[in-house]
């Protein structure tokens, strides 16, 4: 098998490969790679990211779901014994099972297909990850990183800044794939925090509560909690029913969760 075998990519697993070398070794900057580092890689592809870490940390896990990639893969790699390929879809991948001796990091150039869900599958393991460098759609970014009162401020961005600080780092164009999206891409990097500076209760009263926040942006609060909350509860909570949910910061929306559970108990 060459080192070139040609590898069509398939849309159903959103593959869109990663070729310039400029762009990649920027990457593998922001990233900062040390050897001994577990740095774990969602949908290596060919290696190319793959090659650029693992030369320098020497061992490396690798999450691919398209087992025709594999053999190209091993084949692009074989200088690396410790490369570690685990055929598996990364969306039920177990990635604490990889952080029994120390916290791992994540990289990886995600699906837009399914970026969202699985990012909220990794938030759920974020207490054993030490940080995250995904290559995404860039308007999920943009909704990753999004202050309240931006329009893309929502459920993904409270969700995500409940756990980690979320840094947009830079643009990645189309022409630096093949084949080419048809938007542009970029670089996030989520670091969960060590100490969170808003701990809820209860994880699922606060996904439920930014999920009925958000039910339909354009209403107000008042609105969207109809039945959840009262004038009175509003009041208790300090928090102005004629607003619109995105208005709210992460803290309010852990507040809103605290209350309710306590309500509830």
């Amino acid at each position: 098998m060459s080192k070139t075998q040609p590898h069509k990519a398939r849309k159903r697993f959103g593959q869109n490969f990663l070729h310039d070398h400029g762009v990649i070794r920027r990457i593998v900057a922001c990233i900062a790679p040390k050897k001994g580092q577990r740095l774990v890689e969602i949908g290596p592809g060919k290696g190319a990211l793959t090659e650029g870490i693992i030369s320098v940390t020497e061992r490396m896990d690798v999450v691919e779901l398209d087992r025709d990639l594999i053999p190209i893969l091993k084949v692009n790699l074989f200088r690396y014994p410790e490369l570690t390929v685990h055929e598996a879809d990364a969306m039920t991948f177990d990635f604490s099972s990889l952080a029994q001796e120390q916290a791992i990091r994540v990289v990886g150039n995600l699906p837009y297909n399914i970026s969202t869900p699985l990012i909220f599958h990794l938030l759920s393991q974020a207490n054993c990850i030490e940080d995250m460098h995904f290559m995404l759609q860039k308007e999920v970014v943009d909704r990753l990183a999004a202050r309240p009162g931006d329009s893309l401020y929502g459920r993904l961005s409270v969700m995500a800044q409940y756990y980690c600080q979320v840094e947009s780092l830079f643009i990645v164009g189309p022409e630096s794939f093949d084949p080419a999206p048809k938007v542009d891409s970029a670089i996030v990097r989520m670091t969960p925090y060590k100490t969170l500076p808003y701990p809820v209760n209860d994880i699922k009263t606060l996904e439920d509560m930014v999920r009925i926040g958000f039910h339909q942006r354009r209403k107000t609060l008042r609105n969207n909690y109809k039945g959840v909350l009262s004038n009175d509860d509003f009041n208790a909570l300090n928090i102005d029913p004629g607003l619109r949910p995105e208005r709210l910061d992460v803290e309010d929306y852990v507040r809103i969760a605290n209350f309710i559970q306590n309500k509830e108990a």
